[in-house]
């Protein structure tokens, strides 16, 4: 068998996405159907910075009293202008007592919630193609009005 090495991690960026109120849909066959408007907020990342662009969602499906499945699709404007379209996949699972207080918008502490996704780009502008050719994998903490993100490229 050939020595298969693990993969690493490097830094991306760090995010801070600024939410709005949760507009549900109701419980359907599926889960309870939320959708979370996108507000705005700020990405640092190593050598470049750049803003959360207004208008994007986090969809989401709460499947169990323990887990919701999110689907965030978004634009960041890089201060040199570039747009890079996200779409970001992520799971978020708790005990059945801080996924409730997370329903209701509630604060709860980071360690007690498994929060880990799978973001993925597309942009336009050249210097950021390479972006598209990697995997990237982050965690996240929700507070009451915004999401805090670390992104790494998987070596």
């Amino acid at each position: 068998m050939h020595d298969i090495p693990a993969p690493g991690l490097a830094f991306f960026a760090d995010l801070e996405v600024e939410v709005g109120a949760p507009l549900e849909a109701g419980r359907t066959q599926h889960g309870l159907r939320r959708l979370i408007p996108i507000l705005g907020g700020r990405v640092r990342g190593e050598g470049w910075q750049g803003e959360v662009l207004p208008g994007g969602a986090d969809y989401q499906c709460v499947v169990s009293p323990r887990l919701a499945e999110l689907d965030a699709r978004y634009m960041l404007r890089t201060d040199a202008g570039d747009v890079i379209y996200v779409h970001n996949r992520a799971l978020r699972c708790a005990d059945e007592q801080v996924t409730a207080r997370l329903l209701q918008g509630q604060p709860v502490p980071p360690e007690a919630v498994y929060f880990r996704c799978t973001p993925s780009f597309e942009v336009s502008a050249p210097q950021w193609r390479w972006i598209t050719e990697h995997v990237f994998v982050g965690s996240g903490v929700r507070t009451p009005d915004r999401v805090l993100m670390r992104f790494f490229r998987v070596l």
